[in-house]
């Protein structure tokens, strides 16, 4: 698996307890190949046999914070590793470029977005973009968040990328007017620059503590597993259709 080169030293993200609990709680044609082995658990249903990885390679690049870049697991273990591994599973010949660096902020994202982009040896077929989580962390305004996903959209789009957002959601205790102009960010983003969208994609393993880890904010590996088996049909679908791109 290939991870980006960028920032390699990955910042800690600084964690307020309280914060974290709520959180926690709120293009050649390639040939014919089988499938790979490290397949993530539960990606397709119970017995299903894996096919064969065939068609054009599709790129997904994976551009986030530590949701993506894994932090605490293993390389192998990651959110973009897995998911390419699933979608293999399925016969997709995907490859997924893991370009989470941890402690990013949506600031961050936009400030490294045109260097991640330029080192791409081709033109992804697909960019996943995952931020926010830090902008809650560190209480940074809703305005500041929006404004930062409207100039990394702009930039996208004029670069006719198709891309998927990961939403986020706001704790409770932030109140109901920030939490309310902080979740709407996502859908209006993904509605102004016509992208994919899933709403809140930690939706099936927020309310369940034993797929985090003892921060209360970073999913266990499997926890990650959840989040791949919950999000893959929809990632699949934003996949270009064969002859597009």
């Amino acid at each position: 698996m290939r991870r980006l080169q960028i920032n390699q030293i990955r910042m800690k993200v600084l964690i307020s307890s309280a914060l974290a609990v709520s959180l926690a709680a709120c293009g050649a044609e390639a040939p014919v190949e089988e499938a790979v082995a490290g397949t993530a658990e539960g990606a397709f249903e119970a017995g299903e046999q894996a096919i064969p990885v065939m068609g054009e390679e599709v790129r997904i690049l994976a551009f986030g914070d530590s949701l993506f870049a894994g932090y605490n697991l293993p390389d192998a273990d990651g959110y973009p590793e897995k998911l390419e591994a699933a979608l293999r599973a399925r016969g997709t010949n995907a490859r997924v470029f893991d370009a989470g660096v941890s402690g990013d902020t949506s600031a961050a994202g936009r400030d490294r977005l045109d260097f991640v982009l330029a080192g791409q040896s081709e033109k992804p077929d697909l960019f996943i973009l995952e931020l926010g989580g830090n902008d809650l962390l560190r209480g940074l305004s809703p305005e500041e968040t929006r404004a930062n996903f409207e100039t990394m959209l702009t930039t996208l789009t004029e670069a006719e990328i198709p891309v998927l957002i990961m939403g986020m959601r706001s704790p409770p205790n932030y109140g109901p007017e920030y939490t309310a102009a902080f979740d709407a960010i996502y859908a209006d983003m993904a509605e102004k620059y016509d992208t994919e969208l899933i709403g809140f994609w930690l939706e099936d393993i927020y309310e369940q503590p034993q797929l985090f880890q003892s921060d209360r904010i970073h999913p266990t590996a499997e926890g990650i597993e959840a989040l791949v088996t919950s999000t893959i049909d929809e990632i699949a679908a934003a996949l270009p259709s064969e002859g597009e791109g």
